[in-house]
């Protein structure tokens, strides 16, 4: 059964992550989300999937949420961040004339601009691509932290019309990741964390301080 918006101070909220991994019992405690797997090719088609469904049925979401890890070399390692803005650090067609990160004839920027701020949480650049980013790869990176499906969550969205809010959490970054256990040893803190900034997310909603 497709995962549906959680009900949100009155408001229908879509969060959608990649993987179960990251999906604590914090976080169970306090919403569903839609899982769409690793990667913006992933991300985008179980979104796209979730959204057109929604839109021929139940009606979609007032807004959609974003979460799960980052990698930083630069931020506070299991520090909580909401996304100051995107950009897709996988798109190249500098030979063309574009900016690096700009996709062709699409009238995006190479950084998009993410509007709707929670008070109270820090915001920070975020850079999606389909590669693990790590130790001296992170010299190529403009952004504060990388992932990879927010940007490819943002395009569904303004496909739909739909704003949107990111939250991360810093789960790796300080050393070379060697392992899988590198990326998953601190996702239980991570958990704990933006279940936090998730309560957050709801007293901004109840005092009316997300205009949606």
């Amino acid at each position: 059964m497709m995962a549906g918006p959680d009900l949100v101070a009155g408001r229908r909220v879509l969060f959608v992550m990649a993987v179960k991994a990251e999906y604590g019992p914090q976080l169970r405690a306090r919403i569903a989300p839609l899982m769409t797997g690793v990667g913006p090719v992933e991300a985008a088609v179980a979104l796209t999937a979730a959204l057109s469904q929604m839109a021929a049925g139940d009606g979609l979401p007032e807004l959609v949420v974003s979460l799960g890890s980052a990698g930083s070399r630069r931020l506070r390692q299991l520090g909580i961040y909401q996304v100051a803005s995107l950009e897709y650090r996988d798109m190249d067609a500098s030979a063309l004339g574009f900016a690096r990160g700009e996709t062709p004839m699409l009238g995006l920027p190479a950084r998009v601009e993410l509007p709707l701020r929670i008070p109270g949480i820090d915001a920070a650049s975020l850079a999606t691509g389909a590669s693990i980013v790590s130790g001296a790869a992170y010299d190529a990176v403009g952004a504060d932290m990388v992932d990879m499906e927010s940007f490819a969550v943002l395009r569904a969205c303004q496909r739909f019309g739909l704003p949107l809010i990111g939250l991360r959490g810093i789960s790796d970054g300080t050393e070379e990741l060697a392992q899988l256990s590198d990326w998953t040893q601190y996702l239980h803190l991570v958990d704990e964390r933006l279940a936090e900034a998730v309560d957050r997310l709801a007293q901004a909603l109840e005092r009316g301080e997300l205009a949606l």
